[in-house]
């Protein structure tokens, strides 16, 4: 057996690299020529940064329900601990270890993880459509409002997706616009600090200045709590520091902005490319080809782990490749349909605990917009669509159409939700039922009222700005 990053001097397939615009325009195919050398290949997540890619389905689930085997702290990686990788490199920043669940194990992990999942489990999904709905009411009537200048052009990343999934998240998570300019503030120091690199104290200071903002966001929660995942959090039994807390909520944005924005992209590709999907399967069938989380899910090996011909060294990074193993799995559409056994939920501990509000958000989303705008078209062909470089994450850089009328088409609006004090004070705490939708979120559920009550916005705030420039960060951009 060899080592996953040996090259040809040490008798073994060269190193395959993840971060370059020839993978992400094709990354099936990459995943082809690895799936031939067995399980696991050796890749690069930077130039000279080795790591080893799962492809195998099977084994991809050994290592993600393998906790003994294969955990999630970081700070077992020689590279990064002696500064190899450099932590405020793009790698280094995506792997280094902070205090939240998603690089704790054990223990720690289970206490970090119950607080997020109890406070997700509190979200109403009908209160949380209605948020949807009327965030995206409201962004639809500002591209309609642009159509005449425009031509009835737009990009509906930069328009709709990611203002849409940072406004929900601005709602739902409890951010009062009275702190979103500092928080921006802060996340642009962050976003200009990670762009020069080079620097880990600059780059610590910067992480440290954003904590502190939210952490007078936590203040303000606990002070006057309301109906939000954050309030939930800071109330919660087990008690968490308000850096804990801080750490929480900046795991929280990172993953619920970013990868929804780009799930609904995808699956709005999907729908607009003509494949005659409902909206639903097109939401499943991004996440089994376009997975957002493609090559994020990264783990450290305890020790040298035999898989196949090949050996995982203790330490180095193990990558999940999530669409790898899908197209392992059910490589013809005819196996995908009515199947939700992908792997972009994770699997195992530390599997995603929010996949039905993000099913839901996705779905209502693409529905919204094309009840609005039915004649909306991609405006080039889908397989000329570009996709972002990096070896975590797949996203489009652009989802351009046309199509949209220069004034509202008849129909009805959606209706408006209903809104709680727009400070972001004091509500009605809701009450378990996501898992409802199928029953596989593993969370609690059942009928319950509309007890969560968020206010709504017509307007990207600051605060979705600043989430924007985060998501570019986290893009490794």
């Amino acid at each position: 057996m060899t080592g996953p990053d040996a090259g040809p001097a040490g008798g073994g397939p060269p190193a395959e690299p993840l971060y370059t615009p020839e993978f992400a325009a094709d990354p099936g195919a990459v995943y082809a020529r690895l799936r031939k050398l067995g399980p696991a290949a050796p890749v690069e997540l930077a130039p000279g940064v080795p790591a080893t890619l799962v492809t195998g389905y099977a084994e991809a689930l050994h290592v993600l329900r393998s906790p003994e085997l294969f955990v999630k702290d970081p700070r077992r990686w020689p590279a990064l601990r002696d500064g190899t990788v450099p932590p405020v490199s793009p790698v280094g920043l995506t792997l280094s270890h902070r205090p939240h669940c998603y690089t704790a194990d054990g223990p720690e992990h289970l206490r970090l993880r119950q607080v997020i999942g109890d406070a997700l489990d509190r979200l109403d999904p009908g209160t949380l459509r209605a948020v949807v709905e009327e965030q995206a009411g409201g962004l639809i009537d500002a591209l309609i409002g642009r159509a005449a200048g425009s031509g009835g052009r737009a990009d509906l990343l930069a328009d709709y997706a990611v203002p849409l999934s940072a406004l929900v998240f601005d709602r739902i998570a409890g951010c009062p616009p009275a702190h979103a300019a500092r928080l921006q503030e802060a996340a642009a120091e962050l976003l200009v600090t990670h762009r020069q690199g080079g620097d880990p104290a600059a780059g610590e200071a910067a992480w440290a200045a954003l904590l502190a903002r939210i952490r007078e966001l936590i203040a303000e929660r606990r002070r006057r709590p309301g109906a939000d995942l954050l309030s939930w959090m800071a109330e919660h039994p087990a008690d968490l520091t308000d850096t804990e807390l801080a750490h929480q909520f900046m795991l929280l944005a990172s993953f619920a902005v970013p990868p929804q924005h780009n799930l609904i992209a995808a699956a709005l590709r999907l729908l607009l490319a003509g494949d005659g999907l409902p909206v639903a399967e097109a939401v499943e069938e991004a996440l089994w080809t376009d997975s957002p989380l493609a090559g994020r899910a990264v783990y450290f090996p305890v020790r040298d782990v035999p898989m196949g011909e090949t050996v995982l060294p203790a330490g180095r990074p193990v990558v999940v490749g999530i669409a790898a193993a899908n197209a392992e799995l059910a490589p013809e559409p005819e196996r995908r349909r009515g199947n939700r056994a992908h792997l972009s939920w994770g699997a195992g501990p530390h599997g995603c605990p929010a996949r039905g509000p993000a099913r839901l958000i996705a779905t209502v989303a693409a529905e919204t917009l094309l009840e609005r705008l039915p004649d909306l078209a991609l405006a080039v062909p889908a397989e000329e669509l570009r996709w972002l470089p990096g070896p975590f994450f797949r996203a489009l850089a652009a989802l351009p159409v046309t199509g949209i009328p220069a004034a509202p088409p008849p129909g009805p609006r959606p209706a408006a939700a209903t809104a709680s004090p727009p400070d972001g004070g004091p509500g009605q705490p809701g009450r378990p039922g996501l898992s409802g939708e199928t029953g596989e979120s593993g969370r609690g559920g059942g009928d319950q009222p509309a007890g969560a009550r968020f206010a709504v916005t017509r307007k990207p705030t600051a605060l979705a700005r600043m989430q924007a420039a985060l998501a570019q960060w986290w893009r490794g951009e």
